[in-house]
């Protein structure tokens, strides 16, 4: 029995696992002492839960605990991670090279340092929005300090190829910033065998609570030096000061754990679930595309125009269903999403997009639900 409305936009964020709610509850009552705390029993205790966080998120992608700093989510740790080496590595060089399609938290601060003088290089993609690995082989050169590529696109799902840039920046022997917000706990992410230097990560995308994050920094072979954005206190190594979320890390490891075990699984039942939509919608509509790759993607992203409507029309009818048009921090603009600008996507198409998200507690019968309200909504709103 379905019970709307029906929840499909876990890319924007998702519901916390009661088992990850269960693990920070009592860190919010009867164990609530601050990490830094060293001098008696509460602050021991929350000091040994974050090492046990750490353990369990660097487990995850096969780091070390030391190498994870937390912080308070991917936003944080993207800024953190291209502005704090272009300001340790300014004596090499002051060139950065990313993608078109990053996400903002990416661009952003790319740009910021853009307007202080480095040379940022925007690589292009292909139409299903991989990047050109020869044009990035290409761009690096002896002033090159930071290659930043995500692992997978948090509008349309597409995964880079993630094994072919490590060996070109392991080839050309410059950093490599992963974006894995969309990526970690849904699909395998092994730091060393991928050369990932920096990568970047969100608990509320992985079933844990919103403003908790962190940034795997490498220590081990060639280690990575950077430039802290937030002091005052010397927490995290240096990395990052500031008191310590510990119910927010205690969930984020909880998060990740389960992760490890659930994952392969869960991508397995998303991947079919994501099909059965697909096939459903595609079955009874004319005029729908795919965007993005049609294999190489998120398990649990869908995106699709429709030709001939207006897509934020038919978020507005679907009151009854949770989807976005594009990303969450640019949902409800009128603009064209630059992601599909750089696919080379038509403008009427761009505007006509949806987003499914789909997630660990979406069900078939959801999934079935939703199918009819689009094909029922596109055919009204085609008339």
């Amino acid at each position: 029995m379905i019970s709307p409305p029906v929840y499909l936009d876990n890319l924007a964020t998702t519901a916390v696992d009661p088992r990850v709610v269960e693990a920070i509850l009592p860190f919010f009552t009867h164990q609530y002492g601050n990490a830094g705390s060293k001098t008696h029993a509460f602050g021991w205790a929350a000091m040994e839960a974050v090492d046990r966080a750490r353990s369990q998120v660097a487990s995850l992608i096969g780091a070390t605990s030391k190498e994870i700093c937390f912080t308070s989510g991917a936003t944080e740790a993207n800024d953190l991670a291209i502005k704090g080496v272009a300001q340790a590595y300014g004596a090499k060089g002051n060139h950065i090279i990313t993608c078109v399609t990053e996400h903002k938290a990416v661009l952003d601060p790319c740009a910021r340092l853009a307007r202080q003088g480095f040379e940022v290089t925007y690589l292009a993609t292909d139409s299903y929005g991989v990047v050109d690995l020869d044009q990035l082989r290409d761009a690096i050169g002896e002033r090159t300090v930071l290659v930043s590529i995500m692992a997978a696109n948090n509008e349309i799902g597409t995964l880079q190829p993630l094994q072919e840039i490590g060996a070109i920046v392991k080839e050309k022997d410059v950093l490599w910033h992963c974006d894995g917000a969309q990526a970690l706990a849904k699909i395998p992410l092994d730091v060393n065998a991928l050369g990932i230097d920096l990568l970047s990560f969100s608990g509320h995308k992985i079933y844990a609570p919103k403003g908790i994050g962190g940034l795997y920094i490498r220590r081990r072979g060639k280690r990575v030096r950077l430039q802290a954005q937030l002091e005052g206190g010397g927490q995290e190594g240096g990395w990052r000061a500031g008191t310590l979320n510990v119910p927010g890390a205690v969930g984020l490891g909880a998060a990740c754990e389960i992760a490890s075990s659930e994952m392969a699984q869960e991508a397995t039942r998303l991947t079919a679930l994501r099909q059965q939509l697909y096939q459903q919608i595609n079955a009874h509509l004319v005029g729908v595309c795919l965007n993005g790759h049609p294999v190489n993607r998120l398990p649990g992203c869908l995106h699709l125009s429709f030709a001939g409507v207006d897509g934020a029309k038919v978020l507005i009818a679907l009151k009854d269903v949770a989807l976005s048009a594009g990303a969450a921090c640019t949902s409800g603009s009128n603009v064209v999403s630059y992601v599909l600008e750089a696919l080379g996507l038509e403008r009427d198409l761009a505007f006509s997009s949806l987003r499914f998200g789909l997630g660990r507690f979406t069900t078939s019968e959801e999934i079935k639900y939703v199918s009819d309200r689009v094909i029922e909504t596109v055919k009204q709103e085609r008339v």
